[in-house]
């Protein structure tokens, strides 16, 4: 699952992370590998991570393939090359290259209805008649399905589980929000459903056509999709690297279950490099790898925007090289597997921890070490403006939720101002102010960023105007639409009404409180005006704190009817009834209430059931996230 704690922190900080532009650590190129061995292990040990699987590989041969540190923190067994790391998302690509090769031989087509091949697999799109979910759709998570749900995550699919049982465990989640072909929103169902397809046309059991037709070709000795003898793999650890988990039995394999060593991923990246031939021998045609590195089903790429995300291969952009590839996340453990096939290098890495710090340095310093004699891609020259960009100035806000739920949150968050000025244009939201695009090509644009160097291909677009409205794709993952300046503007302006009526309340708490201990000043009549407020703003916080607290655990405890799950439940209830209790203070009020108090309470309370009832439109009151 791709960084499956991205759904962890679905509320506040993701939100947050995603918009700012972080200047990134300069780190000293290692000028040999016991340097950068010397650099890593130095990681592990600021980061508390007990070990790490790492292969750097370029096209001719590997060149250093090891494992670092503890596999087992209780035995201190060692990591070696051939230790198992749960490699999560990055495993989405074997249901990619099956559905590939299946359409080499005339088996099915990228382009065929899922209903064709799985009409037994229940999803609802409301477009299907006229737009159906297509089976590219599945791959470039652009099916409009919300992520797989709490439950799903937290279901223990013993191994002998079929796929098709998981797929019919709950099907909820597979409900598309908009046309299918339109939008990217990472979806973890839609590389399963593919795999299925393998199933029904193959008569064989997904796991085993990948053992026979990738796996062994390409070399990956050891990768399995099942639950491996336990000091054959590494035991995953949350971020304090002495606690561990216990061994996640994902319901839907496809979509993240691989276990491989530092040699099997080895051998995976070189395949890359080699455009799917090994040892002279052609597994993947070389085209098939050319289709999974190029995404077609988004408006951005109909658009004529090549970076994004294909079949389960993304572009990125580190320190101004242009990487394909995937990374992936299970709980307490992160991996990456990225190449430049014009450079013919390439690394994988997985850590042992779900320590973020400790992820992404070890990334900065293999890529600053894989990097340091090469010379950046040149940078596209500055084009012209479109002649109507001036109609795409205005603010935007996001339009392609990940997960559903986390929307209401995203949507604010995410309010962008997109203006023009000087031949660039200029997007200013709460995580950047004036952020820098120059144009390349039509509505493209390259990124520039004082902090980082500037991007050498096109992440941001504007896109076609279609009778959806306006829309710019930034990045792969987000698609914005064009909203009303005056509705942005209402949207600022209650959210800081909200948020300075919290404030107050809180501040006045203490001193109504120890007023309320001297007789002279205690006044009853106003006991519910100032008592309703604070219980809401402190169900708030309660439901914040939860979710802070139940953040290393956050799938067990919210996929499943816990106490931390129930206590969300309650609380969001309890901030409901806070809030109707308060209006209703505020609505009897008599005589005996001061003026002040009267009107602070109408201030306060009016704040608090706007914020109630947005909650409540977007299902946040009364969430079950078990259900």
């Amino acid at each position: 699952m791709r960084r499956a704690h991205a759904i962890v922190v679905f509320f506040l900080i993701a939100s947050l992370c995603r918009a700012a532009d972080k200047k990134e650590e300069k780190i000293k190129p290692a000028d040999s590998i016991p340097e950068l061995q010397q650099q890593i292990e130095k990681i592990l040990k600021d980061t508390h991570t007990p070990g790490v699987s790492i292969a750097i590989v370029h096209k001719n041969a590997p060149e250093w393939v090891t494992g670092l540190g503890i596999a087992d923190v209780a035995s201190q067994r060692p990591v070696t090359a051939d230790t198992l790391f749960r490699i999560g998302s990055t495993s989405k690509a074997f249901a990619s290259m099956s559905i590939l090769l299946l359409a080499d031989q005339g088996r099915l087509s990228l382009e065929d209805p899922v209903h064709k091949w799985a009409p037994d697999v229940w999803f609802d799109n409301p477009w299907e008649a006229t737009d159906p979910v297509r089976v590219v759709n599945l791959l470039e998570h652009t099916t409009g399905w919300d992520d797989m749900h709490f439950r799903e995550y937290a279901k223990q699919a013993p191994d002998s589980m079929t796929l098709k049982e998981g797929l019919d465990y709950d099907h909820h989640s597979r409900t598309s929000r908009w046309q299918p072909g339109t939008r990217m929103a990472y979806c973890n169902s839609g590389p399963p459903v593919a795999a299925y397809i393998v199933e029904k046309i193959t008569g064989q059991r997904f796991e085993d056509f990948v053992e026979q037709n990738l796996f062994a070709p390409i070399g990956m000795k050891r990768a399995t999709y099942f639950e491996p003898p336990a000091r054959a793999a590494t035991t995953l650890y949350h971020d304090d690297g002495k606690t561990p988990y216990s061994y996640w039995h994902i319901l839907l394999r496809p979509a993240g279950a691989i276990n491989a060593s530092a040699n099997d991923m080895a051998a995976y990246v070189q395949f890359y490099l080699n455009r799917g031939a090994v040892s002279g021998k052609q597994v993947v045609p070389s085209a098939d790898l050319d289709r999974m590195e190029s995404p077609t089903s988004t408006w951005a790429a109909k658009d004529g925007m090549k970076a994004g995300y294909g079949l389960s291969n993304y572009w990125s952009v580190e320190e101004g090289f242009v990487y394909h590839g995937h990374d992936g996340g299970v709980e307490g453990g992160l991996t990456d597997m990225s190449y430049m096939p014009d450079y013919g290098v390439g690394y994988f890495y997985s850590i042992n921890s779900g320590s973020g710090t400790a992820f992404d340095k070890i990334g900065m310093t293999i890529r600053a070490y894989i990097t340091k004699g090469l010379e950046k891609p040149a940078l596209p020259p500055v084009a012209s403006l479109p002649a109507n960009a001036a109609d795409y100035a205005g603010w935007y806000e996001p339009d392609s939720p990940r997960v559903d739920l986390a929307h209401f949150l995203e949507r604010l968050l995410g309010l962008s101002l997109i203006r023009f000025h000087d031949g660039r244009l200029l997007m200013t939201n709460l995580g950047a102010r004036n952020d820098e695009y120059l144009p390349v090509t039509g509505g493209q644009f390259r990124h520039v960023s004082k902090k980082n160097p500037p991007a050498p291909v096109a992440t941001f677009e504007l896109l076609s105007l279609n009778p959806e409205g306006r829309f710019m794709q930034a990045g792969f993952q987000t698609t914005m639409k064009q909203i009303p300046g005056w509705f942005a503007v209402s949207e600022i302006v209650l959210t800081a009404f909200f948020l300075l009526s919290v404030i107050a309340i809180v501040l006045y708490a203490p001193f109504w409180i120890l007023g309320g201990l001297s007789r002279r000043r205690r006044r009853p009549a106003e006991r519910a005006m100032r008592i309703w407020p604070l219980i809401a703003v402190l169900s708030l916080v309660a439901f914040v704190v939860i979710f802070i607290l139940c953040s290393d655990d956050l799938i067990e405890r919210m996929g499943n009817l816990t106490p931390w799950s129930f206590a969300l439940f309650a609380v969001s209830w309890l901030l409901a009834i806070a809030v109707l209790a308060s209006l209703m203070s505020v609505v009897r009020a008599s005589g005996e209430v001061r003026r002040g108090v009267r009107r602070f309470s109408i201030v306060v309370t009016t704040a608090l059931v706007i914020a109630a009832a947005y909650l409540a439109y977007w299902g946040i009151i009364g969430i079950r996230t078990w259900a």
